[in-house]
């Protein structure tokens, strides 16, 4: 490996070989024991790394493929890495294909701390939607999930029980980016119903013993938690007993259920209705 310095980067390190250690320590985020003893995670493409600064999360490496060098966007992304302390690392092709495990990978990846809300800090005012999730097992549902909360303007997710972790690279692809716009927090099952007690607005599921249509509730009143079950089971006992009410989405086709991405969507574009206006097509001529 050697070192030099290039503009407006700063200090960046040419890497070509797959033995270099931070080479390792990256590709390494792709297992969840490393993540967690790293307490980072990839993201990859520009757009989602410069959200990611723009929202305040601290980057730790900063790893562009060497046709970047000259782009005056990602150079402005390696000067903002150097002076948040980060590593930046310009590295070959064959480097970023195996840090990324794709034939054709973004010119740009970025390593994160991960960051939890702790679920004390989980704050429900008027109108505010927060998404508890149960055991949910596949992250690109974690990931549609996240996007979809990011997306109707909901406050944050609650993953409850033994979940998938948010912060591995299939869930971040899934979340488009929203993963830095979304606070999430975790909790074991006993921990979120002792919250839920203090919680002080309605508290809805989706059950298949639901027998409310979830289109005639008014969710307009105070704060909403919207609780979803995992993907074979649906909700568990424990937690159906604790919804205020328990809903059901009305289905006319031989499926009997609904992916669990799918049915959260619904949900969500149903109470978050009287908040989503489509603005007004501006006509360029």
């Amino acid at each position: 490996m050697n070192e030099r310095h290039a503009g407006a980067p700063g200090l960046v390190k040419e890497v070509t070989s797959l033995a270099n250690p931070l080479v390792k320590d990256i590709k390494a985020l792709a297992l969840k024991k490393f993540r967690d003893q790293q307490n980072a995670f990839m993201a990859e493409g520009l757009k989602l790394v410069i959200d990611a600064l723009d929202l305040g999360w601290q980057i730790r490496t900063l790893v562009f493929a060497k046709a970047g060098r000259g782009n005056a966007a990602v150079e402005k992304v390696a000067a903002r890495t150097v002076a948040a302390g980060g590593t930046v690392l310009e590295v070959s092709e064959k480097v970023l294909v195996a840090i990324t495990r794709r034939d054709n990978p973004q010119m740009v990846v970025g390593v994160f701390s991960q960051k939890f809300l702790p679920l004390k800090d989980v704050r429900a005012d008027n109108g505010d939607v927060w998404v508890a999730l149960d055991r949910v097992r596949d992250p690109g549902n974690l990931g549609t999930v996240i996007r979809t909360v990011d997306a109707v303007g909901a406050k944050g997710v609650i993953l409850v029980g033994d979940t998938t972790d948010p912060f591995s690279v299939e869930t971040v692809r899934a979340t488009m980016g929203s993963i830095f716009a979304v606070p999430v927090a975790k909790a074991t099952t006993e921990a979120f119903l002792a919250w839920r007690g203090g919680f002080s607005g309605l508290v809805a599921g989706t059950h298949l013993k639901g027998a409310v249509d979830y289109r005639s509730v008014d969710f307009s009143r105070g704060p909403v938690l919207l609780m979803m079950g995992n993907e074979q089971q649906g909700l568990p006992e424990s937690l159906a007993a604790s919804c205020d009410r328990l809903l059901r989405i009305p289905q006319a086709g031989r499926a009997d259920s609904l992916n669990l991405a799918v049915a959260t969507g619904i949900m969500l574009f149903e109470i978050r209705r009287g908040a989503l206006r489509l603005e007004p097509i501006v006509d360029p001529q």
